[in-house]
């Protein structure tokens, strides 16, 4: 049997969603010192093995509709005066060559998404602006109606993509900006299909045949990501990991589970994995642990540092060296070097 200890230290390890920035920007902790508190900082990140991480800014509601922008460049100033604070650890990534540099000199490469695109304002220019920025990764929606789309908690409403929400995803495309489908109404998921030129990525949504949560993506919404050359990473949230609990809890975000739900595990997220494999094979699928933005997580993955436990269960579940390289970061990043720009 292989090494999995071995193989977690040798892969390139990548976290497609975390949300440490709202504890940053609010000052409760730092990025650089190790907590006792949330899921990842620095020493974790490193001791879980993560080479890069996608951290988002996420706007919050309280900041919606009108200053997505400024919480945005609040959270932006936090990452960057971290990232500074810590240069010799860690570095901003806007490019492959970035990541790649930075690994090199074994420093988590730290990218910057947004969850939620309420940041642009409902301007185009202002999404020029984000790619100037550094901005690699969009995520259109967070739970509700924006300018852009309808979020999954305005399911009902069966609204997709708004015009502006069809000029921003073409936008996207031409500037190098992911397009990230993860909390998007199940309408305007099909219309990113129609509509996006480039591989897209649901950055933290697990398998809706294994748990049954809007949040997740239906088999068919993962063939059509598969075909159009995405990835969606593995959400630890255990509302969207347990097959129990997707109807017991709140139903679109990752809130804490009742007292007397049963717990999710480790196993239970290899579930996922294994379900999308068996689907499409393992180059649609990745890691997009979602810590420091779910109340609770599953046993055996209670913070950053348990990220090994994901190849080791890969290695005891029979999946070969090289599945196992794709999964735990080689998918994102072929999705990066098709869309982001090369300088």
């Amino acid at each position: 049997m292989m090494d999995a200890a071995k193989l977690h230290r040798d892969a390139v390890v990548v976290d497609g969603h975390i949300d440490t920035l709202v504890s940053i920007v609010k000052q409760q902790r730092t990025l650089g010192k190790r907590s006792d508190e949330g899921h990842a900082d620095l020493p974790r990140l490193r001791e879980g093995g993560v080479n890069v991480q996608l951290f988002a800014h996420y706007i919050e509601p309280a900041y919606k509709p009108d200053r997505g922008l400024l919480r945005f460049m609040q959270m932006a100033d936090a990452f960057l005066s971290e990232i500074a604070a810590n240069a010799d650890h860690a570095g901003h990534a806007k490019t492959v060559d970035d990541i790649e540099r930075l690994i090199e000199e074994d420093k988590l490469a730290a990218v910057m998404a947004i969850e939620g695109a309420e940041a642009i304002q409902g301007d185009i220019a202002v999404l020029r602006m984000l790619a100037r920025l550094g901005v690699r990764v969009i995520g259109l929606t967070w739970n509700q109606r924006n300018a852009l789309a309808d979020g999954i908690g305005e399911a009902r409403t069966r609204g997709g993509l708004t015009e502006l929400g069809v000029r921003a995803v073409r936008e996207m495309n031409q500037l190098g900006i992911v397009v990230d489908v993860a909390h998007l109404a199940d309408p305007g998921f099909w219309d990113v299909v129609d509509v996006c030129e480039a591989p897209f990525i649901a950055s933290h949504s697990n398998a809706r045949a294994v748990c049954d949560h809007p949040r997740n993506l239906t088999d068919d919404q993962i063939r059509a990501l598969a075909a159009a050359g995405g990835v969606m990473g593995m959400n630890f949230a255990p509302n969207f990991v347990h097959p129990e609990l997707g109807a017991r809890v709140h139903p679109v975000s990752g809130s804490l589970a009742p007292d007397d739900a049963p717990r999710a595990t480790l196993g239970m997220v290899l579930d996922h994995i294994d379900h999308i494999v068996n689907l499409v094979g393992p180059d649609y699928v990745g890691l997009g642990s979602d810590f420091d933005g779910i109340g609770d997580t599953p046993d055996g993955l209670e913070n950053a540092t348990c990220l090994p436990g994901i190849t080791a269960g890969l290695v005891e579940r029979g999946y070969s060296e090289p599945a196992i390289r794709a999964i735990l970061g080689g998918n994102f990043l072929r999705v990066f070097r098709e869309v982001w720009p090369e300088h």
